[in-house]
């Protein structure tokens, strides 16, 4: 598993590995305000490796933006010491940390919005939730955005990266991805606009274009990455040419020269891995139109993970499911050791439990020798 192990320089900074801690929505915040909580210092403070890379759970840049009760949140200042500490536990073990920046639009509730309606590019049927203090709870109806409107929320997306610089992180990641706003944008199945925002692939990736520039104005370009979900249907979501669509966008962000682009790759349904004998694809036909280092994310394990990045593929590859449970995955992959299993029903909300109380493997063979004497 050597490749994997390979240093890689992404944007600003000199990585020493190439595992990467995918941004995962784990509701830990405390209500109200969305203050991040000692727990979630904890939480990542655990999963630093010294010259890794963390991808911090999407957080929301405004009160509209929201979609999820608990979910991380970035638009006020009481919440900037506590995302201070969560930088701060990072760096303390030699760690990189980007913030993944997020607008739910038409994925949310007017609980979670401050009242007003979700917004989308276009008003097209949609079944999807949001979580409230009643749990799972239907979606608003949304509405479409005005065109004088889009340019506040192009500067909640600058001023949020601004937050995050201030306190103290390395970078920012735009969630252009799973159906939330930027991606409706793009895909033509949720921007049926008739104005410069719509209709031709030039017109839908402006606001994609508009919130990188924004988070570049703060970072620079090597201080910025994007994620995008070429093979996804969450939220509704859909493009009539998929290929097309995304080497287009793949082009687009490559002027751009940011620090990586990130891919969801299509993962089997109902369970957490690649279908027997399916390879990713997304980023084998992005290749060609990104220069830059490939994030790969979906279902990977050690094997998996080695062989995208020995394939040329990808250059590092996100976990999800595997780093909420092996707080040392990287050292666990490097050198073979079993994995803790993950605990599905922490995913989304709880304590501690099962969330930040998951031991190292050296931790948990010195208790395990201990009660054996």
């Amino acid at each position: 598993m050597n490749r994997l192990f390979n240093s890689l320089q992404v944007g600003a900074y000199q990585l020493k590995h190439r595992v990467v801690l995918a941004p995962m929505t784990r509701l830990r915040t405390i209500q109200p305000g969305d203050i991040p909580s000692p727990m979630m210092a904890d939480f990542y403070g655990q999963r630093a490796s010294e010259g890794g890379l963390q991808i911090i759970e999407g957080t929301s840049i405004s009160i509209p933006a929201r979609s999820y009760l608990g979910a991380a949140s970035f638009y006020h200042d009481g919440q900037m010491a506590g995302w201070k500490a969560v930088a701060d536990a990072i760096h303390a073990k030699g760690g990189r940390a980007f913030m993944q920046l997020i607008h739910g639009g038409r994925q949310s509730h007017v609980e979670m919005t401050g009242g007003v309606d979700p917004v989308a590019p276009s008003v097209v049927p949609f079944d999807g939730v949001a979580l409230t203090k009643d749990g799972f709870v239907p979606a608003s109806p949304h509405r479409a955005l005005d065109i004088t409107e889009i340019p506040a929320i192009i500067e909640d997306f600058r001023v949020a990266a601004q937050r995050a610089k201030d306190a103290g992180f390395d970078g920012v990641e735009l969630h252009a991805a799973n159906g939330y706003l930027v991606d409706q944008f793009i895909q033509d199945g949720t921007n049926h606009r008739t104005d410069a925002y719509g209709g031709a692939i030039e017109n839908r990736v402006r606001f994609l274009r508009e919130a990188t520039e924004a988070l570049i104005s703060v970072w620079g370009a090597d201080g910025v990455g994007v994620r995008i979900s070429p093979s996804g249907e969450w939220g509704g979501i859909s493009d009539s040419d998929p290929v097309a669509t995304f080497t287009h966008v793949a082009s687009v962000l490559d002027s751009y020269k940011i620090a990586y682009l990130h891919v969801i790759e299509p993962r089997i349904k109902g369970d957490d891995t690649l279908h027997e004998g399916q390879q990713p694809v997304a980023v084998k036909y992005l290749r060609p139109h990104f220069s830059g280092p490939i994030i790969a994310a979906g279902g990977f394990d050690g094997d998996s993970a080695e062989a995208i990045v020995a394939a040329g593929d990808a250059d590092l590859v996100a976990f999800g499911r595997h780093f909420s449970s092996n707080p040392d995955l990287p050292f666990r992959l490097r050198h073979k050791l079993p994995l803790t299993p993950y605990v599905r029903a922490a995913f989304w909300g709880g304590d501690e439990t099962n969330y930040s109380d998951f031991p190292a493997y050296e931790t948990t063979n010195a208790a395990k020798a201990a009660k054996a004497a």
